[in-house]
């Protein structure tokens, strides 16, 4: 019997005040070599990187996508989470036949029949490889911030809301990059706190 061509999806950066949503989803093949594959929170980054270019060299198809913190403002982020989703698997070079996703919401206009499985990315090999994958891209991104606008710390907290974070909003203002529609964001906005008007 054929075996099923079955996408993993997961997101990263549903939490945090600055960014993009990430999404991936990764189509493992039958038989792959990824010892250590796990949850993508339970890794170090370290492992996750080693892993994450271990998924992109076996899988069968494998995609990332995000959406940005204008859709993130625009449809919250709930729903910005699974336009990235629905946007990574639309760009598989596979299509795959079945979809797994990790929690219990199913995006709206996938291309198969999907399942929503809760805490998914401990269970499922292939939701746990692309929660490597967005994790990776999402911080990859975190990087580039952090590069040009050192003095928030990025490359330390990813975006969320640490002490460190929300001292460096208050005391420089907020990024185009931040969301605005999250609490934090919204309150150094409405200070008339942007960054470079201060």
């Amino acid at each position: 019997m054929e075996t099923l061509l079955c996408a993993g999806v997961d997101e990263a950066g549903r939490g945090p005040l600055a960014g993009s949503v990430f999404a991936a989803a990764v189509i493992l093949p039958e038989h792959y070599d990824l010892p250590g594959l796990a949850d993508s929170k339970k890794l170090s980054e370290k492992k996750r990187d080693a892993l994450a270019a271990q998924i992109k060299a076996q899988a069968v198809a494998w995609s990332v996508a995000e959406a940005g913190v204008d859709e993130i403002a625009r449809l919250n982020i709930l729903h910005a989470a699974m336009l990235a989703m629905r946007r990574a698997v639309e760009n598989l070079a596979v299509p795959p036949q079945r979809i797994l996703i990790d929690g219990n919401r199913i995006p709206d206009g996938l291309p198969a029949p999907a399942e929503a499985i809760v805490k998914g990315d401990a269970k499922i090999p292939a939701i746990s490889a692309a929660s490597i994958l967005a994790k990776t891209a999402r911080d990859a991104q975190m990087y580039a911030l952090a590069a040009r606008h050192p003095q928030y710390g990025f490359e330390r907290h990813k975006g969320y809301g640490t002490p460190e974070h929300l001292a460096a909003l208050r005391r420089h203002g907020a990024l185009p990059e931040h969301r605005r529609g999250f609490a934090p964001v919204r309150e150094i906005l409405a200070q008339g706190r942007l960054f470079g008007e201060l």
